[in-house]
């Protein structure tokens, strides 16, 4: 009998993970906290909604474009890029190659994807002011008009933690990164992780204003046995501060810790706060880095995010 209940639970684990369910033994995963209002993510939920919702920022796109893109998203794929859907239908918001979506290539690259979504999404006189459900319809012609209504409550939360409009409010869980990186430095002086963590924040958010890295090596400037010296470590600047760049650096902020578990990410700082892959379970802790001489501006991180790599 019991080996009958275990074949039959994980069939049934196994068929919900193939209608678009999450992994079910996968313990770890994001959490968008806003206004009372709480969305659970998995790791690859996560990353996709933080990669549409920099896209949003990078083109600055109101927020309401980000929630109409992500309860899209929930509605068509639950948040997932899908390689099959209904007739041609593929990818995150099931767009159709036969409909002049683009080849499937294309449609099953997020970037692509979503790039196309608010591109049709700017055509929609007045968006700004529709019902989430009716832009997005305008948008995708579904045969379900109202069913983007359904995901308008987590689509707007999500969307207001991770354009940066609700500081410190996303958060996830991951596994403390495994070994440390490798030692050899690119040209600019970056670990081989720390260069992927730079390559993704531009290919997402565009160009940057980037410090804490040097040819050969930093040699000083931070605190003793800092990641800096290692070359494991980027700092993205966001001054003067003041309250737009402040929600700039947290949309950034939180676009990284959504990455985390993909990017080998350790450490995330920004503005007195700091998330760390060890203590991912605490979420977003205060940062005191004590006092010290220098700007207490720069040294809480109120005017660039840190991050560094294991």
């Amino acid at each position: 009998m019991i080996t009958l209940l275990l074949a039959v639970g994980v069939v049934a684990g196994v068929g919900w993970y193939l209608r678009g369910g999450p992994p079910l033994l996968d313990l770890n995963g994001c959490t968008a906290e806003v206004g009372g209002v709480v969305v659970d993510l998995d790791t690859e939920q996560a990353e996709n909604a933080a990669t549409i919702a920099a896209i949003g920022v990078r083109r600055g796109m109101p927020a309401r474009a980000v929630s109409i893109a992500l309860a899209t998203a929930y509605q068509e794929s639950k948040i997932r890029n899908l390689d099959h859907g209904d007739r041609d239908s593929l990818g995150i918001f099931q767009q159709r190659p036969s409909m002049g979506w683009g080849t499937e290539e294309q449609i099953q690259n997020v970037r692509y994807a979503t790039n196309k979504f608010y591109d049709e999404l700017q055509k929609v006189d007045g968006y700004e002011s529709m019902r989430i459900t009716e832009a997005a319809q305008i948008v995708q012609r579904s045969g379900f008009p109202e069913a983007y209504e359904d995901h308008a409550e987590d689509g707007r939360a999500l969307a207001s933690a991770l354009t940066g409009y609700s500081p410190h409010a996303f958060t996830c869980e991951v596994d403390d990164v495994d070994g440390m990186d490798e030692q050899d430095l690119n040209p600019a002086g970056l670990t081989p992780r720390a260069a992927k963590v730079r390559r993704t924040l531009e290919r997402a958010f565009g160009s940057q204003s980037l410090g804490g890295f040097a040819p050969g090596g930093v040699q000083d400037g931070h605190q003793e046995g800092s990641a800096h010296y290692e070359g494991r470590a980027v700092d993205v600047f966001f001054r003067p501060v003041n309250a737009e760049n402040q929600r700039l650096g947290w949309a950034m902020a939180q676009y990284l810790v959504a990455h985390a578990e993909r990017l080998d990410i350790a450490t995330v700082i920004f503005d007195a706060r700091i998330w760390s892959a060890r203590h991912s379970d605490d979420g977003w802790r205060t940062y005191d880095p004590g006092e010290g001489p220098g700007d207490p501006a720069v040294r809480l991180h109120r005017d660039h995010v840190h991050v560094d790599v294991g």
